[in-house]
């Protein structure tokens, strides 16, 4: 029986809730096929306040040996600022591991009342490919003249030609497994040097695709036409700030930032992947146990399909698809009054 490493780090607020929700779910799902090796890792802000680090020195190192990284939600405002609290954690394992792509599925599963009108599963169905790793969140820049009344702060964008590349060339890839539609977001217009070179650089990639139609939208029309016409979208493509805003509105439209999860894919195979829900820690409901757990679960099976346990995936995607469809054992955010275990429950059952 094959067995997979798995560091796990719930991390904080409803992490720690959801992230054993999920575990329960995957366990099942691949009970008799293969073993999970979970090992859990007790980083984040708690670990912040005792030690002074999100993670200790060796942290990296030690997650490197892993297969995948199942990571739950970074966040405790306003104990501690969460500038800190990503820059300490999560973003430095993207840019070590070059996990190059966030994958984030956007799907109103069958069951649940988005809030569009007259528009269902049929028309909300799309993958964004967000770079992961640079753009915006390259972390370039500083302040000078801190606390006078002349401090400036810069905040640098990079746009690699290496790196743009390859995300852009895994949308196309991509775009060529669903329907075949390709929508580059950008904002040209205004950001005359990274986004001309950015649209530059998917027009180049295009023509090795010529069974992949593109569409190039700026990113205010994008979320403009997201809510007024999701069904134009199948595969986007957008840089690391515009995916991460876009994807959140992505997770409105389904319904709950409790159901979109997310994908960070290592290029080298040599390094974990890390999975996690698109969610936060939300410390409104954190200790309550109503936190939704299908998100974590969800991005659990992209982590099994990532791991070629790709029946076991697609039995989890099925049973929390009959879970939405029933309609019976839903947690508060989509009507229902079930708790974060009874969720992960009842999709244990449906398997």
């Amino acid at each position: 029986m094959k067995q997979y490493r798995i560091a796990v780090i719930p991390g904080d607020g409803v992490g720690k809730e959801v992230i054993p929700a999920g575990q329960r779910v995957l366990e099942a799902a691949v009970a008799g096929r293969a073993e999970l090796a979970w090992v859990v890792f007790p980083w984040g802000s708690d670990y912040y306040r005792q030690t002074g680090a999100m993670m200790p020195p060796d942290g990296l190192e030690t997650l490197r040996a892993f297969d995948a990284i199942y990571l739950g939600a970074v966040g405790d405002p306003p104990r501690v600022p969460d500038h800190v609290t990503l820059w300490g954690l999560l973003l430095p394992i993207r840019k070590t591991f070059d996990l190059y792509v966030n994958v984030r599925p956007i799907k109103l599963l069958p069951g649940i009342t988005g809030p569009l009108r007259d528009k269902g599963p049929e028309q909300i169905d799309m993958v964004f490919v967000r770079e992961n790793t640079e753009g915006e969140y390259a972390g370039a820049g500083g302040r000078v003249h801190v606390g006078t009344p002349h401090e400036v702060a810069l905040e640098t964008a990079v746009f690699s030609r290496f790196n743009v590349e390859r995300v852009v060339r895994y949308a196309f890839e991509l775009a060529r497994t669903r329907r075949k539609h390709l929508t580059s977001i950008t904002k040209s217009n205004a950001q005359r040097h990274s986004m001309v070179f950015w649209d530059t650089v998917v027009a180049e990639v295009a023509q090795d695709y010529p069974d992949v139609e593109v569409t190039s939208l700026l990113v205010d029309a994008a979320a403009a036409l997201m809510v007024r016409a999701p069904e134009r979208f199948d595969v986007a493509v957008g840089s690391n700030l515009f995916a991460d805003i876009l994807t959140d509105l992505g997770g409105a439209l389904m319904g709950s930032l409790g159901l979109p999860p997310s994908a960070n894919l290592a290029y080298d195979p040599q390094f974990p992947s890390l999975f996690e829900p698109v969610h936060g820690s939300a410390p409104d409901i954190a200790g309550r146990g109503v936190a939704n757990p299908i998100a974590t679960v969800w991005a659990g099976a992209m982590m099994l399909d990532h791991l070629g346990e790709t029946e076991a995936a697609n039995r989890v995607m099925q049973a929390i698809e009959a879970l939405t469809a029933e309609g019976k054992v839903l947690t508060p955010d989509l009507g229902g009054s079930a708790t974060t275990e009874q969720v992960a429950e009842r999709i244990v059952e449906l398997l």
